[in-house]
């Protein structure tokens, strides 16, 4: 006898929502098809009366990063991660913030299991690490979310050595600046992970919701 096919509560669906941007993220992030999910999404409705399945559509892709800023055709997202196309041409943090909004790779940390959001924006401090430490290798087998501290542990410090000590340092300096500078290696592999944006830098660190 094959297994009995998953039963979806109502508050699965709306778990599933919360953390998606689409109804086949949702799916995805349930691990179920599509079909089984639109079966249970167009059941269950919301306080307004409107099934789950209308209410969690998004055919104009709100929310979600376009990888392109030319508004050129969109690569499908699947190509990028397995290689099919080269990724050298598109921006990590995007790729690393369509892998949330397709629920591919749940949005916690791999070692510690770590998920708290920030209350004022909902994000979570987690790093896209590359497990084989080859940053153009997007196959999801190869990449895993730390949090910043298991990501000193085990990854790439999201910080400086200096910039702890400035933090911990009591005695103020008085006619000393402390330099919060990046040398250029330091800059180009954050930019090669994702986590540097010239124009806000610090806010990349974050996985936006």
């Amino acid at each position: 006898m094959g297994r009995a096919a998953k039963i979806l509560s109502k508050d699965d669906l709306l778990r599933a929502m919360k953390m998606t941007r689409s109804n086949r993220a949702a799916a995805r992030y349930l691990h179920v098809s599509y079909n089984h999910y639109k079966k249970y999404a167009k059941m269950y409705k919301n306080e307004e009366g409107i099934s789950l399945l209308e209410a969690h559509k998004n055919q104009a892709g709100k929310g979600i990063p376009k990888f392109l800023s030319s508004g050129g055709k969109e690569p499908p997202l699947m190509d990028l991660i397995e290689g099919r196309i080269p990724v050298e041409h598109f921006d990590p943090k995007k790729i690393k913030q369509r892998i949330i909004f397709e629920a591919l790779i749940e949005e916690k940390c791999n070692k510690c299991g770590f998920d708290e959001r920030r209350v004022s924006d909902t994000k979570v401090p987690l790093i896209l690490h590359h497990k084989d430490g080859n940053l153009k290798n997007f196959h999801l087998d190869n990449l895993e979310f730390l949090c910043y501290n298991c990501g000193f542990l085990y990854g790439v410090s999201p910080i400086t050595e200096k910039q702890v000590e400035k933090m911990e340092d009591y005695i103020e300096k008085h006619g000393e600046e402390f330099d919060w500078e990046l040398d250029e290696h330091h800059i180009q592999h954050l930019k090669d992970l994702g986590l540097y944006d010239e124009e806000n830098p610090g806010e990349e660190f974050i996985s936006r919701q």
